[in-house]
């Protein structure tokens, strides 16, 4: 998992092919003006979750990367509650796999989201450091 979800309290419960788990206990610095977790923290926790569940399943040499992420917010989230983000490879290909997940605090769904992603054989160059 990379630094920055550490740095946000992100822990990875479940990684393996095609399925992966991210929990996150809300705090302070998770909230928006209003008192309730912020959006981004809903699709950051998405985003990780969908694109883990993707990797897990991808050979050594091959890389991803988010091409589309849409995301609904279904319901608000308060401090202290615990976070639990899912994500599945629904269909993958060649190129191209489409995951969807959700985050739910107990069984109360929070946000879902569904998403496309681009497949690598190798590195791309545009990912090389120049």
């Amino acid at each position: 998992m990379i630094a920055y979800m550490a740095d946000l309290g992100v822990e990875r419960t479940l990684w393996k092919p095609g399925v992966s788990r991210l929990e996150l206990t809300l705090t302070e610095e998770h909230l928006n003006k209003g008192g309730v977790a912020h959006g981004g923290i809903h699709m950051v926790l998405l985003d990780s979750a969908l694109g883990s569940a993707l990797v897990a399943s991808l050979k050594v040499e091959e890389w991803c990367a988010t091409a589309q992420l849409s995301t609904s917010f279904l319901a608000a989230a308060r401090p202290g509650e615990h976070l639990v983000a899912e994500g599945r490879v629904v269909r993958r290909g060649k190129n191209v796999a489409h995951l969807a997940g959700e985050v739910k605090v107990g069984e109360r769904l929070v946000a879902s989201a569904t998403g496309t992603w681009a497949i690598w054989s190798s590195r791309p160059p545009s990912l090389s450091k120049n």
